[in-house]
């Protein structure tokens, strides 16, 4: 029964990247609404990981501004890289470099148009950064573009897979129900947010900087 299983796993990954699988619509739909919320949850995890380390595990520190552990930017980007590369997952270099390029100019882009738009706002300035040597103002730099390349393989070779095992093993009603809850959650989350700052009233990075969580 388990090796069943394995070569049923394993036939799913392997129609997957010869391009067989078959998929209705409604487990595209659900599988990028799950891109949308595990990509940004990773995301959210690396950012905050990264503040930890640089902070020197001092404290906990508020990433992303939104109340749950995701970040939109991430998930934007994870979108984009499928749009990109779905065609080409047969190559894995190809997958990187187009992932590292879209993903650069999308960060690159996101950060002059809050600094633009913002007048002078910042959310992220690699020029602080001993690994940021390279960067464009701040907003981009070789070494984040490097690990934005590495994210797309993860995306391809292995959320996005395991995304299409859980429609290929759950009902419609369930998947459906799971995938629609979760993205439901931090799309409220995220319109909460930014209504609360637009507002001028407290938003979630308030709280949570109420509770003693740090920001950088």
């Amino acid at each position: 029964m388990v090796m069943v299983k394995k070569r049923a796993k394993s036939k799913i990954y392997q129609d997957y990247m010869n391009g067989k699988l078959k998929l209705e619509t409604y487990q595209k739909v659900g599988i990028l609404l799950l891109i949308v919320v595990f990509s940004g949850f990773a995301g959210w995890l690396w950012e905050f990981g990264m503040a930890e380390v640089k902070g020197g595990f001092d404290g906990l520190y508020v990433k992303g501004g939104n109340f749950l552990p995701w970040m939109n930017i991430y998930a934007y980007g994870a979108l984009l890289v499928i749009a990109l590369t779905y065609k080409l997952r047969r190559y894995p270099f190809v997958v990187f470099i187009a992932s590292a390029i879209s993903t650069g100019l999308l960060e690159l882009f996101s950060g002059w148009l809050v600094y633009t738009v913002g007048n002078g706002t910042r959310y992220w300035d690699y020029r602080k950064d001993w690994w940021g040597v390279g960067n464009i103002n701040g907003f981009v730099c070789p070494a984040s573009v490097i690990v934005f390349g590495l994210g797309g393989l993860l995306l391809m070779y292995g959320l996005l897979p395991f995304c299409i095992k859980l429609v290929k093993k759950m009902s419609k009603r369930t998947f459906l129900t799971f995938a629609i809850t979760l993205f439901t959650l931090v799309i409220i989350d995220d319109i909460t947010n930014l209504t609360l700052k637009n507002l001028g009233l407290p938003t979630a990075m308030d709280f949570y900087q109420s509770l003693g969580w740090k920001y950088k």
